[in-house]
């Protein structure tokens, strides 16, 4: 293969040679034209496709070709965290040390393409030529330092999220953040931008209009499976990650923004509560919560399918926050919950409940709801259940589970 081959290869049938490199479920017909424009595209632009897509993917193996046709560019990767940024720029690295990447780079410059600066944020490959001296590569969250930073590629993916949804001071960030770019694009530099949709005021306003690829248009995912996504989230979660769009529910009893700590040790010494699912549609919500003066710290977990598959899991995050005893209604399974995870030595408190699930919910987590601050690392889905409450949800684990935490907190102060 000579050198003009290779680069046509890389340039022009980019899924070919993501497939080459182990991403066999790439499509020349979607994910090409995907990777083509944003290797060959002059302009900003913006993509938005659902979960599961292969987006980011794709993202990846254009940054990595990037990397190796254009040498004497700079490189930036934003996402939310510093840990989701590391996450991609590790999947950029393996790219470039597939067998089919050393091949094709080797046909170009005589020999492969090797990395000589290389960190969890950080890619230089020993072909780059540019005069200054940042790495070639640079990955960061949003929270990162871009003051003095320059590069002719930025790239976002998925920098807007639950939390843009349900917090006006964090869309307010990520769109400062998305207007600085402005400035650390180099003159003809590009903006790539990936992700889904939260809320009207999100950043994406700011970006170039998107090309769009829904569940339903990209052919990769079938009736039953998109059946089967949609019963087991909230429809707001459906609707940003699989439909490309927002909803609002008018009749939703929680409009505004928690607020939220990365301070685990303010759940030490508190309680907690798990709603058991039992297979079908139903899920399992846990919830762990300290109540501190007239203030709660609230954390929660949700699981698919039935409690059985999810005891270990809960036992290990009960015993991870220090939170105990564990309390469990028996209404509905005659107190099978409650021995089994004694069995597994947790201390629990069975209860019945009487009070009606909706009552509830308005009461006691809505009395509450203005000073609850969520521990980071909150399931998005059990958040997103909360948010879309009403009397007529499909899905009401979440906020069952963290009203009668709130009640128990009540009762014990």
């Amino acid at each position: 293969m000579t050198a003009d081959e290779a680069l046509t290869l890389l340039l022009a049938d980019p899924a070919r040679v993501a497939n080459l490199c182990g991403y066999s479920k790439l499509t020349s017909s979607l994910h090409g034209r995907w990777m083509k424009d944003m290797l060959l595209g002059q302009k900003d632009m913006t993509l938005m496709a659902h979960r599961g897509s292969y987006k980011t993917t794709c993202l990846a193996m254009v940054m990595a070709t990037l990397l190796v046709t254009r040498p004497g560019c700079s490189l930036m990767f934003l996402r939310k965290t510093d840990e989701d940024a590391a996450e991609i720029i590790k999947q950029v690295k393996m790219i470039l040390q597939t067998e089919a990447m050393r091949t094709l780079t080797a046909a170009i410059y005589g020999e492969s393409v090797t990395l000589c600066r290389t960190g969890s944020s950080e890619i230089t490959t020993n072909v780059y030529c540019a005069p200054r001296g940042a790495a070639q590569l640079i990955g960061c969250g949003l929270g990162g330092t871009l003051t003095g930073r320059h590069a002719e590629y930025v790239f976002t993916d998925d920098i807007v999220t639950l939390r843009d949804r349900i917090s006006q001071p964090e869309r307010e960030r990520t769109a400062a953040v998305y207007m600085e770019l402005q400035n650390i694009r180099s003159p003809g530099g590009r903006i790539i931008n990936t992700g889904t949709p939260w809320h009207r005021e999100d950043a994406f306003r700011l970006m170039p209009a998107p090309q769009k690829f829904d569940c339903y248009t990209t052919g990769l995912l079938g009736k039953d499976e998109i059946h089967r996504l949609h019963q087991s989230m909230s429809p707001s979660l459906f609707a940003a990650n699989y439909e490309l769009r927002h909803i609002a529910r008018e009749d939703a009893l929680f409009a505004s923004a928690p607020a939220f700590t990365a301070d685990e040790t303010q759940l030490y010494g508190g309680i907690a509560h798990v709603d058991a699912g039992y297979g079908g549609g139903d899920m399992t919500a846990l919830t762990c919560a300290r109540r501190t003066g007239d203030s709660i710290t609230l954390y929660g977990r949700l699981w698919q399918g039935h409690v059985d598959t999810c005891m270990e899991a809960i036992a290990a995050e009960c015993d991870r926050l220090q939170c105990g005893p564990l309390w469990c209604e028996t209404n509905g399974d005659k107190g099978y919950l409650a021995r089994e995870l004694r069995r597994r030595g947790m201390q629990v408190r069975a209860y019945r409940e009487s009070a009606n699930k909706y009552v509830k919910i308005a009461t006691h987590l809505r009395k509450w709801w203005h000073r609850i601050t969520f521990l980071e690392g909150t399931d998005s889905d059990y958040l997103a259940q909360i948010l879309d409450y009403s009397d007529c949800a499909i899905h009401d684990d979440a906020p069952d589970s963290a009203a009668c935490i709130c009640r128990l907190l009540e009762r014990r102060e």
